[in-house]
């Protein structure tokens, strides 16, 4: 079985939730590639996918929304999961999915959505950014919880299992 991780991060964050999914995804020896939306050759030879991608103002980043439309058009049954990352803080702010992953969600006809906390380094920030953050009152910190994150990929790994 072949599975692609494909994120679309623009600091880097999200990127690493779906290396730990991949890594997790990896332990029975499942062949799986991790890659930016924009570094995916054809996707014919995957067995099933798992997208993802960072929520900035409500929305997937523009290289993650148009890579889960060509899944959603070529994936010819193969399974899909969506995972998204952005909330910041406890309780996590916003607390809400992107206002687009419904689309998605029933463009792939994924199997789930995940929503994982995020982080938010102003250090990497652009000047923009910073003063969107500073204006919301976002919280800076590393949000992720890799136990969750990991215990995701551990359910799709079972439900994968199941299908071979």
């Amino acid at each position: 079985m072949k599975i692609l991780v494909s994120v679309a991060s623009k600091h880097g964050s999200t990127f690493e939730i779906g290396e730990v999914i991949a890594t997790e995804l990896r332990t029975t020896g499942v062949d799986v590639d991790v890659a930016h939306p924009n570094d995916v050759g054809p996707i014919d030879h995957y067995d099933a996918f798992v997208l993802g991608s960072g929520v900035y103002a409500g929305h997937w980043l523009a290289d993650g929304r148009e890579f889960a439309q060509r899944v959603a058009q070529h994936r010819e049954g193969r399974p899909v999961w969506l995972f998204s990352s952005g909330p910041l803080g406890v309780p996590a702010f916003p607390d809400h999915d992107a206002v687009d992953v419904a689309h998605l969600s029933e463009a792939t006809d994924a199997c789930a959505h995940k929503l994982f906390a995020g982080r938010l380094d102003r250090q990497v920030l652009g000047f923009a950014e910073r003063a969107i953050m500073h204006a919301v009152h976002a919280p800076e910190g590393d949000f992720r919880d890799w136990d969750v994150i990991k215990a995701w990929a551990r359910d799709i790994r079972a439900t994968l299992s199941a299908v071979v």
